[in-house]
């Protein structure tokens, strides 16, 4: 949920960025108190609150905090920042599973460290974004995920039809702090907000082990790198270190010289050229051990359109056929990584054990899943990929109600589509394709 700052959090925000926007030289020495005004911290809080995050290595939740009272925690919180007696906790750890088998490391501060890292990100997140390059998609305002993929099949239409496929190890564990530092620093003098940053960056991990037993490590400070994912300030400070990356490539004349575009969304970029992809493989594998960071080589390739595909921000990039007329053209649809994911939940909500849940909710998360996919991937092509997701729910939906009812067989004359969609309510995804004049193509 994307929540509206009040109008004196705009006001701020808006009188920093124009600030940061016609000086691009100037350095803000006065930033920290701006963390505390009671209206930045309130809205941080409300931010917090409404992305339903779990508590941190104190298990104080949101309902803890607002049996205490609120205005108190937040008049607290606010006296210890003044004071700069302010300490960061250790951040607990969770792994998150990714559709390859592997898992994610996902960091969840204290909710008191979340809101302060919140109101830090309303103030230098203003100025940082006067500072990002066009080709920057991830974490800011009015540019998505969806603006990316635009782009990038803008350029392979423009002729840019040689692409590097790169992937880097580890971008966010790998950022080095005194670097990134650097970065914050260029903008910003204020020694307590870049105390703040660097106590964030250096705060003790906590996992809890197989049999429950809790470890602390210190690898961040002890190594000088990595900012945890999960944190509300990781995706502004993520987007300022690959921003060195970005200008380096303008500034060493390899967008110029190579016509070698790049489009960049939090650690997922691809570069987009007309006639020399490995120049620009070469290129970019020199860069960046100077940056400090580690391209995956494994992973990392140069793919040559329309004869080979990539997947770039859960679309497959490549040539499609126009069932109506047979024609091909470069375009996009979504790849069948992402389908096949979508399809996993879906069976994950109408799982035989959860039979004993109200069918009105199931068919509402149903919904709301298929909903949200839907809504991304609405590019290019979608009618295959949306018949399938809804092929798949209807007959898990069907397959549930059979085993709730303890009905034989599959069910489909007690339970035809027109009951799952009619009666039910299931989401007809085809339904939405009407209004995608590109669907059919």
């Amino acid at each position: 949920m994307s929540l509206t700052p009040p109008p004196s959090v705009q006001k701020l925000q808006a009188a920093l960025h124009a600030k940061a926007k016609g000086s691009p030289d100037y350095r803000f020495y006065a930033l920290y108190d701006k963390v505390y005004r009671k209206d930045v911290l309130l809205f941080a809080y409300d931010c917090c609150k409404s992305n339903k995050g779990a508590a941190g290595v104190d298990e104080q939740g949101f309902e803890d905090i607002e049996t205490y009272g609120l205005e108190r925690w937040l008049g607290e919180l606010t006296q210890e920042l003044k004071d700069r007696t302010h300490q960061p906790a250790a951040v607990r750890r969770v792994h998150i599973p990714k559709p390859d088998g592997k898992t994610r490391p996902l960091g969840i501060p204290t909710v008191k460290d979340r809101v302060v890292q919140t109101a830090a990100g309303l103030v230098l997140g203003a100025i940082f974004e006067a500072d990002l390059q066009p080709e920057q998609y991830a974490y800011r305002p009015n540019r998505s995920a969806l603006d990316a993929v635009r782009h990038v099949h803008k350029l392979l239409c423009t002729g840019h039809g040689q692409v590097v496929d790169a992937d880097l190890s580890g971008y966010f564990d790998s950022i080095p702090h005194a670097e990134l530092m650097r970065c914050v620093a260029r903008r910003v003098s204020d020694g307590a907000m870049l105390h703040l940053i660097k106590m964030w960056l250096i705060a003790p991990v906590e996992e809890t082990d197989d049999r429950g037993g809790k470890q602390r490590t210190t690898a961040n400070k002890d190594q000088g790198k990595g900012t945890p994912q999960g944190a509300p300030i990781s995706p502004a400070l993520s987007n300022l270190y690959m921003r060195r990356f970005v200008l380096g490539w303008k500034a060493l004349g390899h967008e110029r010289r190579l016509d070698a575009h790049i489009v960049n969304y939090a650690d997922d970029f691809v570069i987009c050229c007309r006639n020399s992809a490995d120049k620009a493989l070469a290129a970019m594998t020199d860069m960046m051990p100077k940056l400090k960071l580690t391209v995956n080589a494994a992973k990392t390739h140069v793919c040559q359109l329309p004869q080979e595909t990539f997947d770039f921000l859960g679309y497959t990039f490549g040539r499609c056929h126009s069932p109506k007329t047979g024609r091909s053209y470069i375009g996009t649809k979504p790849a069948k990584k992402r389908v096949a994911r979508i399809c996993g939940a879906i069976s994950e909500i109408t799982d035989r054990r959860g039979t004993g849940k109200d069918t009105g909710e199931v068919v509402m998360q149903l919904n709301r899943m298929m909903t949200g996919w839907a809504n991304y991937f609405c590019l290019g092509p979608v009618s295959r990929a949306y018949h399938a997701v809804e092929q798949h729910a209807r007959n898990r939906l069907r397959q549930w109600l059979r085993k709730k009812h303890k009905m034989p067989g599959r069910a489909t004359t007690q339970f035809p589509d027109e009951y799952l969609h009619q009666r039910l309510g299931l989401n007809h995804l085809s339904l939405r394709t009407a209004r995608f004049p590109w669907a059919g193509t």
